[in-house]
C-alpha cells in the first residue's frame, strides 16, 4: 500500500504543494478545466497520481508503456488505467515520423523499415534523414509498427500542466525539478513573505499574453518570416510591465534578423516600433546604411541629451564623430581620453593569463584575487539584502525565486529607492562592517542574483571590509543600482589587498592580442573619475 509520506514518493508531494500553492493563490486565474484538474487529481489512486507526475516531469509526451518501470508504483497497467479513464493519458495517438524515431531504437527501425533503406551500415541520424522525407503523414504507433508488440501512452494535458506551471513560477523556465533540488538541499531559497498581490499574473488575460509570445518567438525560432510572426502577433498590448518588456524584446529580435537580412527599411520601421533598451542605437546605424546621415545625426543628438544607459551614450558619441565628419561639420568636444595605469609583464606560458598574473604579483602580507565582476556585486548583495529581498508586488510568488523578477526592470531601484537608502546609508555610520558580516553568516549559501558564495569566504569579505574605503564601495554600489544588468560585467579581474596598509589595486589583466571591450572601458573612465586606483597589465609570454 503506497503512503504519500514513503521517502520514494517525493516528486508526488511535491506537485501535490504546487497544486495546493496554485489553489491557494491562483485560483481565479484557473478556467474550469484547470480547477477540475486540480479537485479530480487528488481523488485518483495514489499509483496514478504518481504515474502522470512522471510523465508531466519526463520529456516528451508520448511514453512506451514497456519502458516505464518505476518500482514505487508497481504495476503501470493497472496506474495508467485511472488515467486513461480520465482522458488523461490516451492510447493510439498520432505520431509524426520524428516522435516516432525518438521512441525507436536503431535496430527497431531497421526492422520495421528494411524496405526502405539504403543499403550499408547507417547512423541512426542518417536512418532518420533518409526516412522521413518517405514517410509524411502521422500514424498511430500500431500503423507505423504492426510487428511490434508495444502499448503506446501519451499524456493529453500537458499544455494544461504548462500553464500550471507557468502560473506558479511565472515562467516556463523553471520546472518541478526546483522542488527537487531544494529537497535535496542542492539549492537554497531566501524564503520571501507571499501576499496576494505578490503573484507573477494578476488576470488570466496575462497569462494568455505570455503564452501568445512563447508562441510568435517559437515561430520566429522555428523559421517562420518575420511578416507572418508580426502577423501572428497583431496588434499586441499587455498592461503587465512584464510581459510588455518581453513583448518589447521580441520586436528588437525580429528587426535585428530584417538587418541582418539586409531589409533595411522594414528593419527600421520596426526599430521605431519598439522601446526595446538598444533599439535607438540601431536606428542609428541603419538610418547610416541607408545614407540618411542628417536624420542618424538628429537622433544621435536626441539620444545624447537623455542616454538610457552608458553603454548608448558612449556609442552614439562615437556615430556623432563619425556623423559629424561625413557632413562637414565641425567636431563635437571629446571626452577626455582614458589614461591607463599600465603595467606589461612577460610571463611563462599558462591556461589563464589571470591565474598567470595574479600568482606572479602576489605577496605574502599582499594576496591577489581573481574574482573579475564577483566581488563588488557580492558585496553589494549583503549589504542591501534586504533591500533586493523586499516583498513588493509581483517580484516573488513562489519559493525558489533567486532573485527578484524585476531585477532587471527600469524601475527595480525607483521601486525600492527608500529601502536602498537606508541600505547605503550604512557606508556613511560605519555600520555596513557588521552588516555585511551578518548577513555573510546568516545567508550564506542561499541563492542569490549578486553574491557568489564559492568566491566570497569570510577570509575575502574580511580583506575587502580592511582595504575598501566605503566612499569607492558607495560609488560602486550606486552605479550598479543605475543599470544592473549593463554594471555588473567590465569590472577588473583581479584585486590586490593590502590589510595591513588597508589600501588595495585592482588589475584588468589582457593577454597577447587582447585589447579592452567597451564596458571595461566604462569601468576604468568611473574608477579613474573617482580615484580608485586601477592597472591595465597587458602581458606577453616568454616564449
Amino acid at each position: 500500500m503506497l503512503n504519500l509520506d514513503a521517502p520514494e514518493l517525493y516528486y508526488l508531494a511535491n506537485f501535490r504543494k504546487a497544486l495546493d500553492w496554485l489553489d491557494t493563490h491562483h485560483r481565479d486565474l484557473m478556467d474550469a478545466a484547470e480547477l477540475a484538474f486540480v479537485a479530480n487529481f487528488l481523488q485518483l489512486p495514489l499509483p496514478s497520481q504518481a504515474l502522470l507526475v512522471r510523465l508531466v516531469m519526463r520529456k516528451g509526451v508520448h511514453f512506451r508503456a514497456s519502458k516505464l518501470r518505476y518500482a514505487e508504483i508497481g504495476d503501470i497497467a493497472t496506474a495508467a488505467g485511472a488515467l486513461l479513464a480520465s482522458g488523461w493519458l490516451i492510447e493510439h495517438a498520432a505520431l509524426t515520423f520524428d516522435e516516432l524515431g525518438a521512441l525507436l531504437l536503431k535496430d527497431e527501425l531497421t526492422t520495421h523499415f528494411a524496405d526502405d533503406l539504403p543499403g550499408g551500415n547507417l547512423k541512426k541520424s542518417e536512418l532518420l534523414e533518409h526516412l522521413r522525407a518517405l514517410h509524411t503523414e502521422p500514424r498511430s504507433l500500431a500503423d507505423w509498427c504492426p510487428r511490434l508488440d508495444e502499448r503506446l501512452l501519451s499524456l493529453a494535458i500537458g499544455p494544461l500542466c504548462d500553464r500550471l506551471r507557468l502560473m506558479f513560477f511565472g515562467n516556463l523556465t523553471q520546472d518541478w525539478s526546483e522542488f527537487v533540488l531544494a529537497d535535496l538541499g542542492i539549492f537554497r531559497y531566501e524564503q520571501v513573505p507571499i501576499t496576494p498581490g505578490s503573484r507573477g499574473f494578476r488576470s488570466r488575460q496575462d497569462v494568455d499574453d505570455y503564452l501568445h509570445l512563447r508562441l510568435c518567438r517559437e515561430a520566429f525560432e522555428a523559421g517562420v518570416t518575420v511578416p507572418e510572426v508580426l502577423q501572428q502577433l497583431g496588434d499586441f498590448a499587455s498592461a503587465s510591465a512584464h510581459i510588455n518588456e518581453r513583448h518589447q524584446r521580441l520586436l528588437l529580435q525580429l528587426a535585428q534578423h530584417l538587418e541582418r537580412a539586409g531589409e533595411l527599411d522594414s528593419a527600421l520601421t520596426l526599430y521605431r516600433d519598439t522601446r526595446a533598451l538598444g533599439s535607438r542605437q540601431r536606428q542609428i546605424r541603419v538610418l547610416e546604411r541607408l545614407g540618411q546621415d542628417t536624420e542618424a545625426l538628429a537622433l544621435v543628438e536626441q539620444v545624447l541629451e537623455a542616454p538610457l544607459n552608458a553603454e548608448e551614450a558612449q556609442l552614439a558619441e562615437r556615430a556623432r564623430t563619425r556623423l559629424r565628419k561625413r557632413l562637414g561639420l565641425p567636431a563635437a568636444p571629446k571626452a577626455a581620453k582614458l589614461v591607463e595605469d599600465r603595467l606589461d609583464l612577460r610571463l611563462p606560458r599558462a591556461a589563464s593569463v589571470e591565474l598567470a598574473v595574479a600568482a606572479h604579483l602576489a605577496a605574502p602580507d599582499a594576496p591577489v584575487h581573481y574574482v573579475e565582476n564577483t566581488l563588488i556585486c557580492g558585496l553589494f548583495g549583503l549589504l542591501c539584502w534586504e533591500a533586493i529581498f523586499a516583498p513588493l508586488p509581483g517580484a516573488f510568488f513562489h519559493p525558489f525565486h533567486a532573485g527578484p523578477v524585476d531585477l532587471h526592470r527600469a524601475d527595480f531601484h525607483t521601486r525600492r529607492s527608500e529601502l536602498f537608502a537606508a541600505c547605503l546609508a550604512r557606508l556613511d555610520d560605519g555600520s555596513y562592517r557588521d552588516a555585511m558580516r551578518r548577513t555573510h553568516a546568516e545567508k550564506f549559501g542561499i541563492q542569490s542574483p549578486f553574491v557568489f558564495w564559492e568566491l566570497l569566504d569570510a577570509e575575502r569579505l574580511e580583506q575587502a571590509l580592511a582595504c575598501l574605503p566605503p566612499a569607492h564601495l558607495g560609488a560602486w554600489f550606486r552605479r550598479l543600482l543605475a543599470d544592473i544588468r549593463e554594471n555588473r560585467a567590465g569590472m577588473p579581474d583581479l584585486i590586490q589587498f593590502w590589510p595591513r596598509e588597508g589600501r588595495y589595486r585592482m588589475i584588468e589583466v589582457k593577454g597577447p592580442g587582447d585589447r579592452l571591450q567597451d564596458n571595461q572601458k566604462r569601468w576604468l573612465a568611473f574608477c579613474a573619475e573617482h580615484g580608485m586606483p586601477v592597472s591595465v597589465c597587458y602581458v606577453e609570454w616568454l616564449d
